[in-house]
C-alpha cells in the first residue's frame, strides 16, 4: 500500500422518492468516519454519491402532486443535501442520477454491451393500462389474491396469507392510478447476459468482497447465471435506451453509473479527468453498501463495468440493517425516525458517536437501544471524554490565568502511553472496526479520569499552584489526543477542540505533539448530556396513527381427495379478527402434515420486497425449496441452520420466481411484525408436529 494513496469512496445512492432516515445513515455515517480518517492521514480520499432519480414511483408521485418528475427530484435533492450537511456527512460531490453526465456513461456501457453481443431481448406477459396508456410494475395494481381471496393485494404477494404470484395471476386486478382493470399484453424486453462474465466474475468476486459475502455470491454459479431485464416500457421516468424507441434504462442500470456521473461532476469542478481518477490503476476504488442490494453490487455492476471497458471496484463493503429497540423499525412503534426527526430533538454528533460504538466492520446488524444510546452517550462521550476538557480548561482559567505548563511525570507517561496507541486506532479505522476505535478511547479516558482524581488538581491547586498546572496541562494533552482519535467520527466536536488549543485542522500525526508553555481559550461547550424526554417526544412524533385495515375474512380451506392447502408459505392470521373465524372441518386440518424442517439456506429473491429463497432439509435427504414472504422480519444469513415448522404435503406450486414445495409457519403481531413459529431446541428435521 503507498505512503500516499489516491482513493474515490461512494456510499449508495438514496432514492429520491423518500426522506433520508437513520437506517440510511448507518451508510453514510461510517463512510464518512472512514473517509475523514483518510483525509487525516494525508491520503487523497474523495466521496461522492448522488440521489437516485429514475423510475414509475417518482413519475407516479409528480404526477398525483401534479409536478413534473424534475421538480420532484430537485425538491427531494435539497431536503436530502440539508439532512446530510446537518449530520456532518461531507461529499466532495452529491450529485443526481438525472443529469447528461450520467446519460452518456449509460448510452457508453449499453453500447458496448450491445455491440459485445451481450444484450438480447425477450417477450414478457405484462399487466397495461389502456386508460393511463402504460405497463403497471407490481407496485401499480391490486386485486384479489390468487391463493387465499383477500382483496386489496399488490401484485407481487398477498399481506393476508404472505402468497407470492405474478401480478397477472391476481383476480379482478385494478390499477392504482385510475382503478380501471388492466389488460395483458406481451411486451419486448432487453436482458444483459450476466453468464457472459461468468468466469470473470467468479474470480471477481472473493477477490473485492469479503469472505461470507463471496461465499453467498458463489452459491449462484452452481447453475447459469439468468439474463438482468434491464429495459421498461414507457412512460417510464429515465433514459431512453438508445435504437429502442419507447424502452428505457431500468433503474438499477443507471444508478450505479451514477457514481461515475457524480465524480466526472467533481472532475469538472476540480479541473481533473475522470480517467485519471477511476480508470487509473494507482488510484483505489471503495464501495459502502447494505447487504440487501449486494447483487447488484457485486455480479450485475462489475459485468457492466467490465463490459463496458472501467476499472472495477478495489473492494465492496457491505454492512448489515439497522434495527432499533431490537426490532426492525416500525412506524407505528414510532422507531422509524427520518433524519430531519432526529435533528430536531436530539444533537447529530450524539447519534455519530453512537453508531461508531456499534459498528465493527462486518455485515453484522447494529442494533440502536435508546437506553443503551442515553448511557453511552452521558457516560462515555460527556462524562469522560468531555469532562477532561471542561473540568481543566475551566480550572486552569479561572485560577491560572489560562496557560499551560508541562507534563508532569506521571502525566507525562499517561500521555506518551496515549500516543502510543496511535497505531492501533488507525489500524482499527482502517478495518472500519469503529467499535474498536472507541473501545481504545475509552480505555485511555478512563486512564485519564482515574490520573485526574488520584492527581486531585482542585485540592492540590490550593497549595501549589504550578503542580497543579502540570497536572492540568497534562489532562488537557490527554483530551486533545482523544478528540484527535476522535475527529474523523465528531469532527465539529473537534473543530471546537482545535479552537480551544488555537490550532490548525489536526492531522494524524498531531496525536503525536503535545500543547505547552502557552496559553488556551476559555472553554466553550462541547457536548450535554442526553435527557429521556426529548427522545420520547422524537419516538411519538415518528408514530403513525394510521388506523389498522379492516382484516379480511379467513379463508377457509378447500375441500379435496388431495390433502392441500393454500399455497400461502407463510400463512399468518388476520391481524384483529372482527368475527369468529371460518370453521375447518376436522378431518381437513388432520391432513395436514407438520413437520420440523432446518434450514439449509436463506436468500433474497431479485424481484420481490418480501419473499425469500429456503431450501429446507425435512430429514428425508431431499432438500426443498419454499418462498417465504418473511423478507422484512428476518436476514436471510440470521436463519441458516435454524429449526422451524413447515407444511410437508403441499403440492408443489409453480411460481414465477421457481417452484415452492411447501411452507413454513409464522405468527403476526397485530402490528404486522412476523415471528417464526419454531420448535424447542433437539427437535430433529423430520420430526412430526403434533
Amino acid at each position: 500500500m503507498s505512503e500516499n494513496r489516491r482513493m474515490v469512496v461512494t456510499s449508495a445512492l438514496p432514492y429520491a422518492n423518500g426522506d433520508i432516515h437513520i437506517g440510511h445513515l448507518v451508510e453514510y455515517l461510517q463512510t464518512d468516519f472512514w473517509v475523514r480518517f483518510q483525509n487525516m492521514r494525508g491520503h487523497a480520499c474523495v466521496y461522492v454519491c448522488a440521489d437516485d432519480t429514475h423510475g414509475t414511483p417518482i413519475m407516479v408521485r409528480a404526477r398525483n402532486e401534479g409536478i413534473t418528475p424534475e421538480a420532484l427530484v430537485a425538491r427531494s435533492h435539497e431536503q436530502h443535501v440539508r439532512d446530510f450537511t446537518d449530520f456532518e456527512v461531507a461529499f466532495n460531490h452529491y450529485g443526481s442520477t438525472n443529469c447528461e453526465e450520467n446519460r452518456a456513461f449509460s448510452n457508453r456501457i449499453f453500447a458496448r454491451m450491445e455491440s459485445g453481443g451481450h444484450v438480447s431481448s425477450r417477450l414478457v406477459p405484462q399487466l397495461y393500462c389502456e386508460h393511463d396508456g402504460m405497463f403497471l410494475p407490481d407496485r401499480f395494481v391490486k386485486g384479489a389474491c390468487p391463493a387465499c381471496g383477500a382483496l386489496g393485494q399488490y401484485g407481487d404477494s398477498c399481506d393476508t396469507c404472505g402468497a407470492t404470484y405474478a401480478a397477472e395471476e391476481l383476480k379482478a386486478p385494478a390499477c392504482t392510478i385510475c382503478g380501471r382493470p388492466p389488460v395483458t399484453r406481451d411486451s419486448e424486453h432487453l436482458f444483459f447476459e450476466i453468464d457472459h462474465f461468468r468466469d470473470y466474475l467468479r474470480d471477481w468476486i472473493p477477490a473485492h468482497t469479503a469472505k461470507d459475502v463471496a461465499n453467498k455470491l458463489l452459491e449462484w454459479f452452481g447453475e447459469s447465471l439468468r439474463g438482468w431485464d434491464i429495459s421498461r416500457d414507457k412512460p417510464y421516468f429515465g433514459f431512453e435506451i438508445p435504437g429502442h424507441p419507447g424502452k428505457f434504462f431500468y433503474v438499477w442500470v443507471d444508478a450505479p453509473i451514477g457514481y461515475m456521473a457524480s465524480l466526472e461532476n467533481w472532475c469538472k469542478q476540480n479541473h481533473a479527468r475522470f480517467d485519471d481518477w477511476w480508470n487509473n490503476p494507482d488510484v483505489e476504488l471503495f464501495h459502502f453498501i447494505g447487504k440487501d442490494i449486494v447483487r447488484f453490487h457485486c455480479l450485475f455492476w462489475p459485468a457492466m463495468l467490465a463490459c463496458g471497458g472501467f476499472k472495477g471496484p478495489d473492494q465492496v463493503f457491505v454492512h448489515g440493517f439497522l434495527t432499533v429497540n431490537g426490532e426492525k423499525m416500525s412506524k407505528s412503534k414510532g422507531t422509524f425516525i427520518s433524519a430531519r426527526t432526529f435533528l430536531d430533538h436530539v444533537e447529530a454528533q450524539t447519534l455519530r458517536f453512537y453508531y461508531a460504538c456499534k459498528l465493527n466492520g462486518t455485515t453484522d446488524d447494529v442494533d440502536l437501544n435508546f437506553d443503551d444510546f442515553i448511557n453511552r452517550v452521558n457516560s462515555d462521550l460527556v462524562g469522560k471524554i468531555t469532562n477532561l476538557a471542561s473540568r481543566g480548561a475551566q480550572m486552569l482559567h479561572k485560577h491560572l490565568n489560562g496557560r499551560v505548563g508541562v507534563c508532569d511525570a506521571a502525566g507525562a507517561e499517561l500521555l506518551a502511553h496515549a500516543q502510543g496507541r496511535a497505531d492501533a486506532i488507525a489500524d482499527a479505522y482502517e478495518k472500519r472496526d469503529f467499535a474498536r476505535v472507541m473501545v481504545e478511547v475509552r480505555d485511555l479516558a478512563d486512564r485519564a479520569n482515574q490520573y485526574v482524581d488520584v492527581q486531585a488538581p482542585w485540592a492540590l491547586i490550593k497549595r501549589d499552584p504550578e503542580a497543579a498546572r502540570c497536572v492540568l496541562t497534562a489532562t488537557l494533552n490527554l483530551f486533545r489526543t482523544l478528540a484527535i482519535y476522535l475527529k474523523p467520527i465528531l469532527p465539529g466536536y473537534a473543530a471546537k477542540v482545535e479552537t480551544l488549543f488555537g490550532e490548525p485542522p489536526y492531522v494524524w500525526t498531531d496525536a503525536r505533539t503535545r500543547v505547552e508553555n502557552r496559553t488556551i481559550a476559555p472553554y466553550a461547550y462541547l457536548a450535554t448530556r442526553v435527557e429521556r424526554e426529548p427522545i420520547d417526544r422524537m419516538i411519538e412524533a415518528s408514530r403513525s396513527h394510521t388506523p389498522a385495515p379492516t382484516p379480511p375474512q379467513t379463508p377457509t380451506l378447500p375441500h379435496s381427495h388431495t390433502p392441500t392447502l393454500p399455497h400461502s408459505h407463510t400463512p399468518t392470521p388476520p391481524a384483529k379478527p372482527s368475527a369468529a373465524p371460518a370453521v375447518i372441518p376436522f378431518e381437513t386440518f388432520a391432513q395436514t402434515d407438520l413437520r420440523v424442517a432446518r434450514v439449509l439456506s436463506a436468500e433474497t429473491v431479485e424481484g420481490s420486497d418480501k419473499l425469500l429463497r429456503l431450501m429446507l432439509d425435512l430429514g428425508d435427504g431431499k432438500p426443498r425449496q419454499v418462498f417465504s414472504g418473511i423478507r422484512k422480519a428476518y436476514a436471510p444469513e440470521s436463519l441458516v441452520g435454524r429449526s422451524v415448522v413447515a407444511v410437508a404435503n403441499l403440492a408443489p406450486r409453480k411460481m414465477r420466481f421457481g417452484v415452492s414445495e411447501g411452507m413454513v409457519l409464522a405468527a403476526s403481531n397485530p402490528d404486522g411484525t412476523l415471528f417464526l413459529v419454531t420448535p424447542d431446541p433437539g427437535a430433529a428435521p423430520g420430526a412430526s408436529v403434533a
